[in-house]
């Protein structure tokens, strides 16, 4: 029996994909789970309608991250925080800051969970690079620089 995926299904396929199982593991489990529709001629319709859709806002979306990572590693982040003489920072600098960073200087947005530090915080003031997965396959660097904040 054919059937349209409604949600990925571990083991068995991803959203919209057409997979063929024996009637009653579709039947008894993954339909009146909702987790996928028989096959019809007109339910195939809909789903290459919507699957054709789907690949073209996942162009555009790949092609506006593309544009945003160029934009992003030419990108040299500057924060001012309190430290000590030493150079030991009171707190840390966390992706939330840096994302908050990014949008005040450079009017980018980027959030907070997309930001990929070496450690989980910085603690130190320095250079610092942080990676950015700006889309899934779509990645860069951006320059961080902490400072001291004048007293």
């Amino acid at each position: 029996m054919d059937i349209i995926l409604k949600q990925d299904v571990k083991g068995l396929g991803y959203i919209q994909d057409i997979v063929s199982v024996k009637p009653g593991y579709a039947r008894n489990y993954l339909i009146p789970r909702g987790y996928a529709i028989v096959a019809t001629p007109s339910a195939v319709k809909v789903r290459n309608e919507v699957v054709k859709q789907q690949e073209h806002k996942r162009a555009k979306l790949i092609k506006d991250a593309n544009d945003l990572a160029t934009a992003l590693s030419t990108v040299k982040v500057t924060l001012k925080v309190k430290a000590t003489d030493t150079g030991t920072i009171f707190g840390s600098v966390t992706a939330a800051m840096i994302a908050d960073a990014i949008k005040a200087q450079f009017n980018y947005d980027v959030d907070k969970k997309q930001i990929v530090l070496a450690d989980d915080r910085i603690k130190e003031l320095g250079e610092y690079k942080a990676n950015v997965n700006v889309f899934k396959d779509v990645k860069t660097a951006i320059d961080i620089v902490v400072e001291k904040e004048a007293e």
